[in-house]
């Protein structure tokens, strides 16, 4: 849902970076957790300051305290989201795991994660040799997505993998 990715002042707000279409619906999931599982999070306040949203979150209430979440996820358990109602909507979660290929059925590798480092989702794909790389998730370069088959299809432009 969210990374938390710095301090705001001295009174404990975080900075985070948001990984959602609706940042609000933050506060609208409690509690949240670390991608662990084992911290759990209540956002008191949220609003957007420039491109990134300060957050208040319970129980921190100085720069110190918050210093030690820099770096951390914010997640919600896959029951505390709305279900999925058709075979063409899914979320980045589901993509992990992965088969992608080539328009022509070639294997290319497995998708390990979704990031984004602010021009857009990337998809990280794992050949089965060879480093990691990471393609555009875009429509053009994305063609399908298959969550039934658990495949994505890509088709690269010449020079963005080899």
């Amino acid at each position: 849902m969210a990374e938390i990715v710095g301090v705001h002042g001295v009174k404990g707000v975080v900075k985070l970076k948001v990984f959602s279409d609706n940042p609000e619906g933050l506060t609208d999931y409690a509690p949240l957790c670390d991608s662990s599982g084992k911290l759990i999070f209540k956002i008191t306040s949220l609003h957007q300051h420039g491109n990134i949203w300060l957050a208040e979150i319970d129980g921190i209430k100085d720069r110190t305290a918050a210093e030690k979440l820099r770096g951390t996820r914010l997640c919600v358990s896959r029951e505390e989201l709305p279900k999925i109602k058709n075979d063409n909507t899914y979320y980045h979660a589901d993509l992990i795991g992965m088969t992608a290929t080539y328009p022509d059925g070639k294997l290319m590798g497995k998708v390990i994660m979704v990031a984004n480092f602010g021009a857009g989702d990337l998809l990280e794909v794992k050949p089965v040799k060879g480093a990691s790389f990471y393609v555009p998730f875009t429509a053009k370069i994305v063609t399908d997505v298959n969550v039934k088959k658990k495949e994505v299809i890509i088709d690269p432009p010449p020079g963005l993998i080899d």
